[in-house]
């Protein structure tokens, strides 16, 4: 039962063993679509059951039709670190086919958006550049994180999450309800299958991140099977072959200088407009270029970015990757990020671990072991070696992956299929990280979430979905 203030209930399964939850309408940022907003009060320890609380923050986006089916989609955001509120405008665009039908439903995670938060301070967007250009990770930047908390930092894992979203589940009166989880969101739907499968009708992982893969160990392998397509498309594409020749050998000799020999010049900063020195160093660039290869317009963007940064000519690089990071920063909880990676995965790698991983990548190993000695300064939950065991269900499933994703790339995908018995994996030709952006991955998401079942899918649209072509200049693709 919902609660709908100034109105009648509406019937959604059976109930619970808690009261229903009042909603009440709403604005949400994004959205132009009515919603209705509410919180759930949970113990933020939930096996002491006292204490401190958290609020979490829920909002419900109703089905259209008069009578709707009884199963809602709750869609589960990345990072980690995102809110599933701030990505409502996003899903209500990519699970549009649903709407009529399904209500949406978005919690934020413990840690992340109005559910207690944990935020780290970051630059404003006209800070200098060379504040933006400095790490999260470094241990000033995360010793001062730390003390801005107001919680206990080894409570915000996944599967305490996964808890308080079944807590959500009952107080709205929902039986069974479909998964949409993007990225870090298909790790907490996977745990959330593992440990309340009983109530899940349907999943749909997009960009997937099983429990076997560990963060950060594969960032600089999969950094650079992505860096490697980019560079064998341009050589590929006539047009862009022809304006950067050689590409890939010069990149690779720019970077090798700037291991010796970082970068100083001057920029006009993206927001003021006012030049500004900056130092650029080997693991600056190649974090940004990271960055960027997550989605395919940026990336379409990158060779000419490249080649007039390997000129002298930083400024359009410097503006591409800020605007991309200044974006992340406001909407990701660092915390949180801290607090799950230092707890469910940091604990179970090794420097000699990421440092073979990342042995013959230009990207190297340097950013994930500065994520790994930040997590020497985080408090951590701690979490049983079979929390990385590979998650089995009879639940259908589908699996959508960017062939171009720089992060979870289709690999990642094919493995969580080896234990979802009811599982259909989906590669999306031309697209990156968020297989979700593209109108083809919505269709078969959609005829999916409807049917309930993985088998006998329309899939032929995936593989030919073209990537955007290659900028030459500013003014556009040739």
């Amino acid at each position: 039962m919902i609660a709908l203030a100034g109105g009648g209930g509406c019937e959604r399964g059976a109930g619970g063993p808690h009261a229903p939850m009042d909603l009440v309408p709403c604005f949400v940022e994004g959205l132009r679509t009515p919603a209705r907003c509410g919180t759930v009060r949970v113990f933020e320890d939930r096996a002491r059951a006292a204490g401190r609380t958290i609020d979490l923050r829920v909002v419900v986006i109703p089905a259209l039709a008069s009578a709707p089916e009884p199963d809602p989609i709750f869609f589960l955001a990345g990072g980690p670190g995102q809110a599933a509120t701030q990505i409502a405008g996003f899903a209500l665009a990519a699970a549009d086919r649903l709407h009529d039908k399904h209500d949406f439903v978005f919690v934020d995670q413990r840690g992340t958006g109005a559910s207690n938060g944990l935020f780290c301070e970051v630059p404003p967007a006209d800070a200098p550049l060379a504040e933006r250009f400095d790490s999260a990770f470094d241990p000033d930047s995360v010793g001062r994180c730390r003390a801005d908390q107001d919680a206990d930092l080894r409570l915000y894992t996944t599967s305490l999450a996964m808890a308080d979203l079944d807590d959500v589940r009952v107080r709205l009166g929902y039986s069974k309800i479909n998964l949409w989880g993007t990225s870090y969101g298909t790790r907490a739907a996977l745990v959330y299958l593992r440990e309340h499968g009983e109530h899940v009708r349907t999943a749909v992982l997009d960009s997937v991140a099983p429990l076997s893969l560990y963060l950060p160990l594969s960032l600089a392998k999969d950094a650079e099977r992505a860096l490697d397509l980019l560079f064998a498309g341009c050589a590929a594409e006539a047009a862009c072959g022809a304006a950067f020749p050689e590409l890939r050998a010069r990149f690779h000799a720019f970077v090798a200088r700037l291991d010796s020999e970082p970068l100083r010049t001057s920029v006009a900063h993206p927001v003021t407009g006012a030049r500004e020195d900056v130092v650029i160093d080997r693991q600056t660039f190649l974090g940004g270029v990271r960055g960027l290869l997550y989605t395919p317009d940026l990336a379409a963007l990158l060779p000419l970015a490249l080649d007039r940064a390997m000129a002298g000519d930083l400024s359009p690089f410097v503006a591409m990757t800020r605007e991309l990071s200044g974006g992340l920063e406001r909407s990701m909880a660092t915390g949180m990020f801290l607090s799950v990676v230092c707890s469910e995965d940091v604990p179970f790698l090794t420097p000699e671990d990421v440092e073979r991983e990342a042995a013959g990548t230009l990207f190297g190993p340097e950013a994930a072991l500065e994520i790994m000695r930040s997590c020497a300064l985080w408090p951590r939950a701690e979490v049983a070696r079979s929390y990385r065991d590979a998650v089995a269900s009879d639940v259908p499933v589908l699996l959508l992956s960017g062939a171009l994703d720089p992060v979870t790339p289709p690999a990642w995908a094919e493995d969580a299929k080896k234990t979802l018995r009811r599982s259909a994996s989906v590669v999306f030709a031309g697209t990156a990280h968020n297989a979700a952006t593209t109108a083809c991955a919505r269709r078969i998401a959609a005829a999916f979430v409807k049917r309930g079942s993985e088998s006998e899918l329309d899939t032929e649209c995936a593989s030919r979905l073209p990537s955007p072509r290659f900028f030459t200049t500013f003014a556009g693709a040739p």
